[in-house]
């Protein structure tokens, strides 16, 4: 049962980093080559689309790795798992405090309602964003190292 625990908990957290990857190095570049209208439109699809799923995701990928961190509590490599659970709360308070108030107003705009400062917000989004990714990156790889 801990193994299956810890696959579900790798997989889950490893698809979640592709999903954030996607977003920064992919989705934002194709919809950043579009019209302006088009690129802001195509954010605000996105972040109500991923808006409404993520949250699930994250903390579900909490609750693994913090699960299989009190499973596995006096096991060598729970001190990984431990950290990659800690991790998981950075990239969750950085989505709560950070991310989330600026997808909010972003998830509304259209072309006609937007502020002046909307490429401003969006690239902000954007930097908080890769440093999101990398928290998540560095969880992940502690949650494989944490399996040999």
């Amino acid at each position: 049962m801990i193994n299956a625990l810890e696959v579900v908990t790798v997989v889950t957290v490893g698809l979640m980093v592709g999903v954030e990857l996607s977003v920064a190095f992919v989705v934002n570049r194709i919809l950043g080559a579009l019209p302006e209208d088009s690129y802001q439109l195509g954010r605000a699809h996105g972040g109500r689309m991923l808006g409404a799923l993520m949250p699930f995701w994250y903390f579900g990928s909490l609750g693994l790795a913090a699960a299989w961190a009190a499973a596995r509590w006096h096991h060598p490599g729970t001190g990984l798992v431990a950290a990659a659970a800690g991790l998981l709360v950075a990239s969750v308070l950085m989505s709560v405090l950070l991310l989330v108030p600026i997808n909010n107003r972003g998830k509304h705009w259209t072309p006609e309602n937007r502020p002046a400062d909307w490429r401003e917000q969006s690239d902000r989004w954007d930097r908080y964003h890769y440093a999101r990714v990398a928290v998540l990156v560095a969880a992940f790889v502690l949650l494989v190292a944490a399996l040999v």
